[in-house]
């Protein structure tokens, strides 16, 4: 019993304390301040006086009375003190002043002052080392330690220049003053050369430490299992209120139909064919190889570049169905079964997910996917990158089976219109709503390498959310518009398909120039392609633009995203609602993700977030929001 107590972890700081921290990559310890404290992982999250968080290991951590201690001890104590005291006393067998000393006397005096120097510590601040800071600095990793290879580093490298400064300055016969003033000037230009390994290196530390998610999103546990149900009712309701004659929301609940009606083998049948003809078209060695953003443990993984050949492929396809006499409209006749079916896969593949990431190592679970709650980490997704050897199930779902699904959906609504209505032509209303989101995946499919810069390949794990909202959301959601148009024709003069195509337009050139703005400067900051471009810096390395778009406002796409969804909506006229609930959803939704994004950058620059926030004060909306 007492032996398993002492086996026990014990913290030493408490929430709150005030202690000194040292800067991971460097030897420098600063004031922090404990915010809290990890059981499974033992790491103490502290705060610095520029608000920058950072979790660091108790070995790293010293209390201030520590460095009192040892600073009053030092300047009372020295050993070029007692030298020099030494050397003034007259011991009895020291020869007169003029008088030849024998060679024994000399090997005597010589003696002496070796002494001093053995005996001075070689510790790089003025705290003396513990038993694993010693053997870390004489190049030994520590066991607990074995992965910080970075600090270990940065600290073999600054510390013997430093430590021979120190003896020779207490041995010289040069004035104290002069050789100190050189001291202070060499550490300063060691200190101002390793700055930017310790800023690396500190973001480094961070990734590396395995810790549980402590702040949970979207109402925790009981808002992500309620979200699991809500989520296919809301598809459900949407689709039926668009089969209504009056689709008002007044006329709340629709009538729902037949349990059996809503299933169909054939059309599982069908859509099990489309996600696995777009995985073939995944695997084909077509397209550039790129590698994405490092991983928490360094590593980067590689994608391969060909959703835009996928899409041209799928377009040849379609043209050969619709050549032979394939009814393309059968996906409107059975679109809620389609629907269905989407879902139903969406959660096999959740639950195959979540079983396969528990297996997964540490450094591989998302870092917002990782609370330790089986329904929030199902919800979330709990692994970062799963994949099947090469094949990388996130990056694959995220454009490929509904973005161009969306697509096909939307061809398949203006086929129906024209053979429900018996037009020779579709509408002007179809034809701009299929236009302008055909632009929109086109152009994510071209620019499919920017993806990978985004949160949901970054930072998201793929669970639920992830794989409900790229398979089912997307195509069935996003298509609602032209959904809508076919049971509810709308007419409009050319002048006002001119105005909505020209609000589109200005729509899509603020949601382009800006994300290529970003994405090209996360990628190269040094391009002169960018020199007109400013920054602030931040401790991470990186900077934060404060000029382009993105001195505009905080989040410039997700405003050239509100204004294409409203230009998407227009063409349907404003008898009912229902078509702008797609412009509803993205403003909540991308006030949520600013919420989010803000938070998380306010924890990874600290104060020079807040720079960036009074430099730039307006999050979406100028003059707004």
């Amino acid at each position: 019993m007492l032996d398993s107590f002492w086996k026990m972890p014990h913290r030493r700081f408490a929430d709150g304390e005030v202690v000194m921290g040292r800067w991971p990559g460097s030897v420098l310890y600063y004031e922090v301040q404990v915010t809290s404290y990890d059981d499974v992982s033992h790491l103490y999250t502290v705060k610095y006086k520029d608000g920058t968080e950072l979790a660091l290991k108790e070995s790293d951590i010293r209390s201030q009375s520590a460095f009192r201690h040892r600073k009053s001890q030092s300047s009372s104590s020295s050993p070029s003190r007692r030298s020099s005291s030494r050397s003034r006393s007259r011991s009895p067998g020291r020869p007169a002043k003029g008088r030849r000393r024998s060679s024994s006397q000399s090997r005597e005096q010589k003696d002496d002052k070796k002494k001093p120097i053995s005996e001075t510590s070689l510790a790089p601040l003025a705290l003396k080392p513990s038993e694993n800071n010693t053997r870390r600095y004489n190049g030994e990793p520590d066991s607990t330690e074995r992965n910080d290879t970075s600090c270990v580093i940065s600290e073999q490298k600054l510390k013997p220049d430093l430590e021979i400064a120190r003896v020779l300055e207490q041995y010289s016969l040069r004035p104290r003053k002069e050789e100190k003033k050189k001291e202070e000037i060499y550490s300063e230009k060691k200190i101002f050369e390793t700055q930017k390994v310790m800023e690396k290196a500190s973001l480094k530390t961070i990734e590396k430490a395995p810790s549980k998610t402590k702040e949970l999103e979207f109402g925790g546990r009981i808002g992500t299992f309620t979200l699991i149900f809500f989520l296919p009712a809301t598809v459900l309701y949407l689709l039926l209120m668009c089969k209504q004659d009056d689709p008002s929301l007044m006329n709340f609940p629709p009538p729902l139909p037949a349990l059996e009606s809503l299933w169909e083998a054939r059309v599982f049948g069908v859509f099990l064919l489309w996600f696995f003809l777009q995985a073939l078209f995944y695997l084909l060695p077509i397209g550039k190889v790129v590698e994405g953003l490092p991983l928490s443990n360094g590593r980067k993984l590689q994608y391969r570049i060909n959703g835009f050949y996928a899409f041209v492929l799928t377009a040849a396809v379609i043209g050969t169905l619709l050549y032979f006499q394939f009814e393309l409209h059968y996906l409107y006749d059975h679109f809620l079964q389609f629907a269905v079916s989407a879902a139903a896969f969406s959660v096999v593949l959740s639950i195959y997910l979540y079983i396969r990431s528990l297996k997964a190592p540490e450094e591989e679970l998302a870092p917002g996917g990782n609370s330790g709650y089986f329904v929030y980490d199902f919800f979330t997704g709990h692994e970062l990158n799963p994949r099947i050897g090469s094949f990388d199930l996130k990056y694959f779902c995220e454009l490929r089976p509904g973005l161009i699904g969306w697509v096909v959906i939307n061809l398949a609504m203006l086929l129906a219109e024209m053979k429900i209505h018996n037009q020779s032509m579709p509408s002007l209303s179809m034809i701009l709503v299929n236009s302008f989101q055909l632009l929109y995946v086109v152009d994510a499919l071209w620019n499919e390498e920017a993806v990978l810069t985004t949160m949901d390949i970054t930072h998201d794990g793929f669970g639920f959310m992830l794989a409900f909202g790229d398979l089912v959301w997307v195509p069935f959601v996003y298509s609602l518009q032209a959904f809508y148009l076919v049971g509810h024709p709308t007419s409009i003069s050319w002048p006002v398909a001119a105005a909505i195509t020209i609000l589109n337009s200005i729509g899509y050139y603020i949601f382009r120039s800006a994300n290529s703005q970003k994405n090209s400067f996360r990628r190269n900051p040094a391009d002169p392609k960018l020199a007109y471009l400013k920054c602030i810096p931040t401790a991470t390395g990186k900077g934060l633009l404060v000029t382009g778009w993105w001195g505009f406002v905080r989040h410039p796409n997700y405003l050239g995203d509100i204004i294409m969804a409203l230009a998407w909506s227009l063409p349907c006229g404003f008898n009912h609602i229902l078509p702008y609930f797609y412009v509803i959803y993205f403003i909540c939704l991308l006030v949520h993700r600013e919420a989010r994004d803000e938070h998380h950058c306010k924890q990874k620059y600290g104060l020079a977030w807040e720079k960036y926030c009074q430099r730039v004060p307006y999050r979406i909306f100028p003059y707004i929001y």
